[in-house]
């Protein structure tokens, strides 16, 4: 068991339907001729027709694939198209490799081991190949040998023969055919008569498995990381975090088959498609579709006249559907959709990963490591000589694998990045990156470690225009950067009291801040940066803090505070300016919203101040973008120190909330009622509204439009939802119009069958 079986020579192999249809190979001694792609390609009847050129061969009858069991052993049984009743009629084998699965095989008569010749065979890809591991013959063996291909019998039944396979656990991940060769040998020929199974059926890689890359020990992790189809995706800024409610479908319709067309997309080749390195890396380049018309198309203009806004997905689902159904790209995305989508692929083929929320995540554009902030003399920002950005919050993605590329100790979890910011060897593409490679500086690694390094570790270094014309660096922040690195936890109550569900990852990605290892990985970092000598500072002695209350909804006034406080004994003249804009979340303005001037403030020895600006309603509320976030950026300086201080902060305003009404229990097949409200919180009406609803095995996407909403009007809306799944299943909504995105909520229940 388990070597690959090269046919004898003479004779021809004859499909088990009608002669016309026969496949013919020219043998010769001790070689396998290769295949052709269209013949092996396809898909042929499940049941043998009488063979009446050979009437004493025993015939292949049926295969039974015993779906349901084998799905419920490799923890693929909530896949849709392993179960006939759901949505469709489709009812695949779907294991995962390195781990054994059983079949019925029906002969025409009782096998006989001493004159029957056996061999099943096991093909992938468009050109099936032995020396590439993806054209597998053997034959039945008396026992099993791990970790390679092969069968035995586990038990006789009259004409019915069990069987146990098994697959190796380093397979090509995908869809592999099944066929079985009757074997009838005389004096001067050997004939082959092959039944071919009608189904594909997929391998999967297998976090399981000891033995596979993707191996993950901890049941609570794979559960999250691999099993759930819902989660959370976190956004709002660090001061106020908050999740999106987030349908992942791994398991729902066509994903499977989606993720497997977008590994043909990305062209890897079938000898390598057992490989979560390589195979990730490429993933990350077709999830967007920047150069290659991958999935989702980026968009952060904050109009969306001819797609989607990102704000109104509820999940990966309607996404990869429509892009499975079109072969076109999806308008449109944001990162935390191509998270979402990402973490989609990656589960549906069997790869651990999750979703990660970095706040304050720098955007190196230069490979200086770090972020290069530009002020006039009068502390107003010059916005085109800005080329580096903060956004006020990024989700990439972590997958979970060996790193046997790397040295010993940089395995586990890996961040992947499917947003298309920076080209990686001519893509649109960003790891594996090993996450402990990150925290120590060690940059040299593959895959992209300086870009990662600075999106969580960079100084912000803010430059003043002097006299002369030259940039001048006025001010080193150190501890900016990487804030409440945020993913959904698999263990419950890890989090915090306001959001049990949130694990917080800082500590995973860097030293604590300040500490002598955090500065030695940026130093570390640094020499394989493009700038040096940029850490010499000067004493300060007055204290700059901007206060914003993160509880504003939007529809209230803002309030921004800025608080001096002189710890010297000696006077202090502050001269500077507050500058409030709008923004998107990249961090890039949008419209300026009120500019502050601060100059002549003064302070006696070991005073305190605090300067306010107040901004009403009407001042902001048409120059929002579809985040509702603010930038607040401050530049001061002190005349008698020359001590300059510079801060850019965010307030994000809230949005109001979207409550559901649902049973908690319900039945399959049985429908039930959802009703689902929030208030208006502005003085306009809200237009072309509508409301965005799934649940894996409640609700594929449906989209309710709805009637316009008055200025402070309560609106609410019902829908029907019948499950087709039991278990723990949850509702999520999105409430979407011309005036506000992305009102979520969500709402778990427990189906019976």
């Amino acid at each position: 068991m388990g070597c690959i079986m090269s046919r004898p020579a003479g004779g021809a192999v004859r499909e088990g339907r009608t002669p016309d249809r026969a496949e013919y190979y020219q043998r010769h001694t001790g070689l396998h001729q290769e295949v052709t792609e269209e013949i092996e390609s396809e898909i042929v009847p499940k049941t043998s027709a009488p063979l009446d050129a050979a009437p004493s061969v025993i015939r292949v009858v049926n295969v039974d694939l015993d779906v349901k069991n084998n799905a419920r052993d490799h923890h693929t049984n909530e896949y849709d198209i392993t179960d006939a009743s759901v949505y469709d009629d489709r009812e695949y084998l779907v294991i995962r490799r390195g781990q054994s699965f059983k079949a019925k095989v029906e002969f025409s008569r009782p096998y006989d081991s001493s004159k029957d010749e056996l061999r099943l065979v096991f093909q992938f890809g468009r050109r099936p190949h032995p020396t590439r591991g993806t054209h597998i013959e053997f034959i039945l063996s008396d026992r099993d040998v791990p970790n390679e291909w092969g069968a035995f019998i586990e038990s006789t039944d009259g004409n019915v023969l069990s069987l146990v396979f098994m697959s190796p656990p380093t397979c090509a991940v995908g869809q592999w055919r099944f066929k079985i060769d009757v074997v009838l040998r005389d004096q001067t020929n050997v004939s082959v008569y092959r039944y071919a199974h009608k189904d594909p059926l997929f391998i999967l890689f297998n976090p399981w498995c000891k033995d596979d890359e993707v191996y993950m020990a901890d049941d609570e992790l794979l559960k999250e990381y691999v099993l759930n189809e819902t989660g959370k995706i976190y956004s709002g800024n660090f001061k106020k975090i908050t999740s999106k409610p987030w349908v992942f479908g791994q398991f729902s319709g066509d994903i499977l088959n989606c993720a497997i067309y977008i590994m043909d997309r990305a062209r890897l080749p079938d000898q390598v498609r057992g490989n979560p390195v390589k195979t990730v890396r490429r993933i990350s380049a077709l999830v967007n579709a920047a150069d290659d018309r991958g999935v989702l198309t980026g968009n952060w203009s904050g109009t969306y006249p001819d797609g989607t806004s990102p704000m109104a997905w509820t999940g990966s689902t309607a996404i990869l559907e429509q892009y499975y159904k079109t072969r076109t790209p999806v308008g449109y995305g944001q990162c935390w959709v191509f998270a979402g989508v990402l973490t989609s692929v990656c589960r549906a083929l069997g790869i651990p990963c999750r979703p990660v929320t970095n706040y304050k995540s720098a955007h190196d554009t230069d490979a200086s490591i770090t972020i290069d902030v530009h002020y006039d003399a009068r502390g107003k920002p010059l916005k085109q000589y800005d080329a580096d950005s903060i956004w006020n919050f990024h989700v990439w993605n972590e997958v979970w694998m060996a790193r046997p590329d790397l040295p010993a100790g940089y395995g586990g979890w890996q961040i992947v990045d499917a947003t298309p910011q920076e080209t990686s060897n001519g893509l649109y593409c960003m790891g594996p990156a090993s996450v402990e490679a990150i925290k120590r500086g060690e940059l040299y690694l593959p895959h992209d470690g300086p870009f990662a390094f600075a999106e969580v570790n960079a100084d912000r270094i803010y430059w003043v225009l002097g006299v002369n014309g030259a940039m001048q660096k006025a001010y080193v922040q150190k501890y900016s950067i990487g804030r409440s690195v945020s993913t959904k936890s698999a263990i419950k109550g890890r989090g915090s009291s306001s959001d049990p569900d949130r694990d917080d990852l800082t500590d995973h990605y860097k030293f604590k801040e300040g500490s002598e290892e955090e500065r030695a990985a940026v130093h570390r970092a640094h020499v394989q940066s493009s700038r040096s000598g940029i850490y010499v500072t000067k004493a300060e002695d007055v204290v700059f803090e901007i206060i914003s209350d993160p509880d504003t909804f939007v529809g209230d006034g803002m309030k921004v505070t800025l608080k001096l406080t002189n710890t010297s004994g000696a006077k202090r003249t502050v001269n500077g300016t507050v500058v409030i804009c709008s923004m998107y979340y990249t961090g890039v303005s949008f419209k300026d919203v009120k500019e502050h001037s601060i100059d002549g403030t003064v302070l006696e020895g070991n005073e305190e101040k605090s300067v306010d600006i107040e901004i009403p309603v009407n001042e902001y509320m048409d120059k929002l973008t579809d985040h509702c976030m603010c930038k607040l950026s401050c530049m001061c300086m002190v005349d008698e120190t020359q001590q300059t201080f510079a801060e850019v902060d965010e307030l994000r305003l809230r949005k109001p909330h979207l409550a559901m009404k649902a049973p908690e229990t319900g039945n399959v097949g049985k429908t039930f009622q959802v009703e689902v409200s929030f208030q208006n919180p502005l003085d306009v009406t809200l237009t072309q509204c509508e409301i965005r609803v799934e649940g894996p095995g409640l609700q594929k996407p449906v989209v309710y439009k709805q009637k316009n909403v008055n200025p402070k009007e309560t609106f609410s809306t019902t829908f029907d939802m019948t499950p087709v799944k039991s278990g723990s299943r949850e509702i999520i909504a999105n409430f979407n119009s011309a005036q506000i995105y992305g009102v979520d909520v969500s709402s778990v229940i427990n189906i019976s069958a």
